[in-house]
């Protein structure tokens, strides 16, 4: 099925039919990673005898890797092995770690998740990338489009959130599965999805026509010249010795410190050397797309407690009142639940403001984002209110601020991979998708660094006291991420004036 790029994004109707093929490759990946993820706190502090401020630290460098290494796997594609390779070859990687962990988790820790670190760089900025391909740079219908592609990675992390660590903490299949190979299950089973992905991505891969085959150059008589087959190898073999570096610096926190202070520097100052081969117009979007990458910092810092300190807070501090579920589970697949069924119909919302001229422009979007965030933690730290005198609280309220925080989710996350596709130019379609995703790095380890911050608050406490240091903390979050989007909205004319036609 040969398409060309054109036929493809003149499509009919709301969604292109490819969508769905990149929306399945997407949703079995992020069962394997947020599997991943919701295991990590849990298991490095009940299996490997971590103490809360350690696992939060190490949970933090863990995921800040994962998301830095994106801008790397950008990088790559763009240059020479295109989205497609890049894509084929993280998800490779990620199913190498998964099967390691599964072999033994114990001892083989920190190797396994260095390839499943890796391997998500390659996987998950390009097949973000492709999904903006799919769409004109005008087509109102894009923001819809990233919608629903969110919707599928929130489905996967619905899946895997809950069954990982529901199988590994012994709360489903425990009469199939031996206590001693629960944690073993848990991390094959993110391998086996990991395979689905691929098989999926390589039978619907033709029907992308054009869209993310390798880079290649032309000649001066016009023919073109297809990429050096040793730049690809290189590229393969660069990425493996990557791996033994990876797995020193996430068992090592400090090294993360010292990573995270000298990797962004430099990321930007390539981007200011990239901005300067662009014209003024070009260059003034890539402004704007900065703006929204450093607010993104923010939000992912407080965000992204779900995986550390509300990992913690879940284990200790909360009943099973609604409908018996785990409250880890809950605290890991609840925000995916409610993003399945709300992203499909916020997108639709975009379409039928668009269509009345009445959409809020992206920056109000984001705004929206750190308020309704913030009102999440405001909810989190209303729950001290529901406690008993064990300091164990409502996981029915504590669910309603996960509804809360989601909708600040849906408003910026969905809208920032779109809104990176339309402000970066085509050259640096995958470093700049990369850069958003090297935000969410620090993002990660802001959050590591605060839930640590509220482990040390508690320590030799009572259930009680930790419970209040933790809701007091969130309170504090909450206020920080109201006050971002109150700027956001103030800043809103002067950023839309970098961003010029783009919405």
């Amino acid at each position: 099925m040969n398409l060309t790029l054109d036929q493809i994004q003149d499509f009919k109707g709301k969604y292109p039919k490819q969508i769905w093929s990149l929306f399945f490759s997407e949703m079995w990946e992020r069962f394997c990673f947020y599997g991943m993820r919701g295991m990590l706190v849990f298991f490095m502090i009940s299996e490997l005898k971590f103490d809360d401020e350690k696992a939060n630290l190490q949970y933090g460098a863990t995921q800040a890797f994962v998301y830095a290494f994106t801008f790397v796997g950008g990088l790559f594609a763009d240059k020479i092995l295109g989205f497609r390779k890049s894509l084929f070859w993280g998800g490779l990687l990620m199913i190498v770690g998964s099967l390691i962990l599964a072999t033994n988790p114990h001892d083989f820790f920190f190797l396994g998740i260095s390839f499943t670190v890796v391997g998500t760089g390659f996987f998950k900025p390009n097949i973000s990338t492709m999904v903006g391909k799919l769409y004109r740079g005008d087509d109102s219908r894009r923001d819809a489009g990233f919608s629903l592609f969110y919707a599928g990675i929130n489905l996967g992390a619905l899946l895997g959130g809950y069954l990982c660590i529901a199988i590994g903490k012994g709360e489903m299949l425990t009469n199939i599965i031996p206590e001693d190979k629960r944690w073993n299950v848990a991390f094959g089973l993110a391998a086996i999805v990991m395979v689905i992905s691929l098989i999926n991505f390589v039978f619907t891969q033709r029907r992308l026509g054009p869209i993310g085959l390798m880079p290649q150059k032309i000649a001066a008589d016009g023919t073109l010249i297809p990429t050096e087959k040793w730049k690809i190898y290189g590229v393969y073999a660069l990425t493996l010795l990557f791996v033994p570096l990876i797995m020193i610096m996430v068992s090592v926190p400090q090294y993360t410190d010292y990573f995270m202070w000298t990797v962004g520097p430099l990321t930007l100052i390539y981007l200011f050397f990239e901005m300067s081969k662009v014209s003024a117009p070009e260059r003034n979007k890539l402004w704007a797309a900065l703006v929204f990458i450093i607010f993104s910092i923010l939000f992912w810092g407080i965000y992204e407690q779900s995986g550390g300190s509300l990992s913690i807070f879940a284990a200790n501090n909360l009943n099973k009142d609604l409908l018996g579920l785990d409250p880890n589970g809950v605290n890991n697949s609840g925000g995916a639940f409610f993003i399945i069924f709300l992203a499909p119909l916020l997108g639709l919302l975009w379409i039928w403001l668009s269509k009345r001229r009445l959409e809020p422009n992206t920056l109000i979007k984001f705004g929206l984002g750190f308020i309704f965030l913030g009102l999440g933690y405001y909810v989190l730290f209303a729950t001290r209110f529901f406690a008993d005198l064990q300091g164990v609280t409502s996981l029915n309220i504590f669910t309603i601020a996960l509804l809360v925080i989601t909708f600040g989710e849906l408003c910026l996350s969905p809208i920032g991979l779109s809104i990176m596709t339309k402000l970066s130019t085509e050259k640096l379609q995958g470093m700049m998708m990369g850069l958003w995703f090297l935000a969410s790095a620090y993002g990660q380890y802001v959050a590591g660094i605060i839930g640590a911050n509220m482990a040390t608050a508690k320590e030799g406490s009572s259930n009680m006291d930790a419970l209040i240091a933790y809701t007091e903390g969130y309170k504090q979050l909450g206020l920080y991420a109201v006050l971002a989007g109150v700027i956001l909205m103030v800043i809103s004319p002067f950023v839309k004036k970098l961003m010029q036609d783009v919405r």
